[in-house]
C-alpha cells in the first residue's frame, strides 16, 4: 500500500495495480497458476509482477484487466502513475499505451501522459509520428491532442513539423461554426508557406475555400494568385503530378486558382473581369497530352465555365439567358443547387419573376451535401450557399407580399445562421424579419424571439472564445 500524507493527515491509501490483483486472487481464492490459465500470462511472469521484480507491460495489463472481468482500460489511470510518474517513461510502454488509449477513446489519459513527456524534447518526433498515424487512421481526437502539444512545444522553432501540425489542426478544426473558422483560417495562413511543398497546393486550395465561405474576397484573390504561381511553377518543372504529392492533378490547382479569382471578382461585382477568368480556366490548350485523370479535371472546369458564363450574365442583368441556363442545368444534377442560389439572388436584384423555376426545383430548398465529378464540395462553401438561398427565398416571397412563406424562409435562414455561427447571416435575417414584422403571425414572432435569445447567448459565448485566442 502507498499512503499519501498531506499536512500531516493520513489519507486513504492509494492501491497499486498489484494490490488490486493480489486482493482479487485472495477474494476469489484463485492460485497464480489458475489466473495464468485465465489471463494467458506465464505464471512465472505473474509472480515477478506481484513481487515487483518486473514492470507490467501494456498487453499484460489488458489481459489482467480482462481476466479480472473489469472494463477495458479500468487501470489506465493507475498505470500512468506507476509507469510514467514514479518511473522513467519508456517509449516501449508509452507507444502501446497511447495506442490503446486512442482505441478506447480515453483522451484524458492521453492528455496526462503527453503532459508528462513534454519535459523531454526527444519524444517530440515519436509523438509526431504517432499523431500522423492516428490522423491517417481517422482517429482525429487523439491526433488533435498530440498536434496541439507538439505545436505548443515547437512554437518558437519555425520548423516544417510545426507547420504540418498547424495544417492538420486547421483541417481538423473546421466546423460549421463560421466565426471559429475565421480564427482558425487566419491562424493557419501564417504557416502555409512553411509547409513542405508537397502539402502547399492542397493547403492553399483549402484556405481559399475557407475564406470564400466567409466572404473574404480580397483574401481569396490574394491566395488564388499565390496558388496559381506555385502550381504553374510546379507544372513547368515537374509536369504531371506524382501520386503521393497532391490530392489532384497539378492542372487542377492552376485552373482552380483562376476559378477562385473569377469568383472573387464576381462577388465584388466585377463581372467583366470575372468573365475573363472564365476564359482562362476553360482553356486547356497548354496542358501537355492530358491523361484520363487530367481529362476529368478539364471536363469539370469546362462545365463550370459554361455555367458561370450564364450566371455572370444573369447578375449583370441579362435575364434573356435564363431559359438557356435552365436547359443547361436540367441535365446536370450537381449544378442545380449552386445555380438556384445565384438565380434567386439575380431575381431579387432585378425584381424578376422566377416562380416557375422555384416550383420546378422546390426539392432543392432542403440542405444536401454537394459533390461533383472531382470530389466533395467543401461543407463550409455549401453551408454559406444554403444560408444565402434561404435568405434569398425569404426576400423573394416578401417582395411578392407572400408574407407567411417569406417570413418562414427568413426564420429558417436565421436558424441555420445560428447553427453555423454566421454573423452576416444573422444580421440579414434579423433585418428582414424586423422590416416585415407587422405581417408576422403570433407563432412566427414567438419563434423569432426564441431565435433572438439564442443569438444573444451565442454572442456571449463567442466573446469568451475570441478572448481565449488573444
Amino acid at each position: 500500500m502507498v499512503f499519501i500524507l498531506e499536512g500531516g493527515v493520513s489519507l486513504e491509501p492509494t492501491t497499486t495495480i498489484r494490490d488490486h490483483l493480489e486482493n482479487y486472487l485472495k477474494r476469489e481464492q484463485m492460485s497464480i497458476s489458475l489466473f495464468s490459465e485465465t489471463s494467458g500470462i506465464n505464471s512465472g511472469t505473474l509472480s515477478n509482477i506481484l513481487n515487483k521484480n518486473r514492470p507490467i507491460a501494456m498487453q499484460q495489463l489488458d489481459r489482467i484487466t480482462s481476466a479480472m472481468r473489469l472494463e477495458e482500460g479500468h487501470f489506465y489511470e493507475l498505470y500512468i502513475d506507476e509507469c510514467f510518474v514514479h518511473a522513467a517513461p519508456d517509449w516501449r510502454r508509452l507507444g502501446p499505451f497511447l495506442h490503446r488509449c486512442a482505441e478506447l477513446d480515453k483522451l484524458n489519459c492521453i492528455e496526462d501522459v503527453i503532459r508528462l513527456m513534454m519535459d523531454n524534447l526527444s519524444y517530440i518526433p515519436l509523438l509526431f509520428d504517432l499523431a500522423e498515424e492516428f490522423y491517417h487512421a481517422g482517429k482525429f481526437k487523439p491526433a488533435i491532442l498530440l498536434y496541439e502539444t507538439i505545436a505548443e512545444s515547437e512554437k518558437m522553432q519555425h520548423s516544417e513539423r510545426l507547420a504540418l501540425c498547424q495544417y492538420r489542426l486547421f483541417r481538423l478544426g473546421l466546423t460549421n461554426d463560421q466565426q471559429r473558422n475565421l480564427i482558425i483560417a487566419a491562424q493557419f495562413e501564417y504557416y502555409v508557406d512553411r509547409l513542405d511543398e508537397r502539402y502547399q497546393l492542397d493547403a492553399l486550395n483549402e484556405l481559399i475555400n475557407a475564406f470564400a465561405s466567409l466572404h473574404r474576397w480580397s483574401k481569396v484573390q490574394e491566395l488564388s494568385d499565390k496558388l496559381k504561381v506555385k502550381a504553374t511553377i510546379h507544372y513547368e518543372l515537374n509536369g504531371r503530378r506524382k501520386q503521393e504529392e497532391t490530392k489532384r492533378p497539378i492542372i487542377f490547382y492552376i485552373m482552380y486558382a483562376y476559378l477562385a479569382s473569377g469568383s472573387a471578382s464576381f462577388h465584388l461585382n466585377n463581372y467583366e473581369i470575372a468573365l475573363k477568368y472564365v476564359s482562362l480556366y476553360s482553356d486547356y490548350s497548354w496542358v501537355r497530352e492530358p491523361d484520363a485523370d487530367e481529362m476529368i479535371v478539364i471536363n469539370q472546369f469546362q462545365e463550370w465555365a459554361e455555367g458561370n458564363r450564364y450566371i455572370y450574365k444573369l447578375m449583370a442583368g441579362q435575364f434573356d439567358v435564363l431559359p438557356e441556363y435552365l436547359k443547361y442545368i436540367s441535365t446536370k444534377e450537381n449544378e442545380i443547387f449552386p445555380a438556384l442560389c445565384d438565380i434567386v439572388t439575380a431575381a431579387n436584384r432585378y425584381d424578376m419573376n422566377i416562380d416557375y423555376v422555384l416550383k420546378q426545383y422546390e426539392s432543392y430548398f432542403t440542405y444536401q451535401e454537394q459533390s461533383n465529378r472531382i470530389g466533395k464540395v467543401s461543407k463550409q462553401v455549401t453551408d454559406d450557399r444554403y444560408v444565402r438561398l434561404l435568405a434569398g427565398l425569404g426576400t423573394y416571397y416578401l417582395k411578392k407580399d407572400e408574407f407567411f412563406k417569406g417570413l418562414n424562409f427568413v426564420l429558417d435562414s436565421l436558424r441555420f445562421s445560428l447553427e453555423i455561427s454566421d454573423g452576416r447571416g444573422m444580421l440579414r435575417g434579423v433585418g428582414l424579419f424586423e422590416q416585415y414584422r407587422d405581417y408576422a403571425s403570433d407563432t412566427a414572432i414567438q419563434q423569432y424571439k426564441t431565435l433572438i435569445s439564442e443569438v444573444q447567448k451565442l454572442n456571449e459565448e463567442k466573446a469568451g472564445f475570441a478572448d481565449s485566442y488573444m
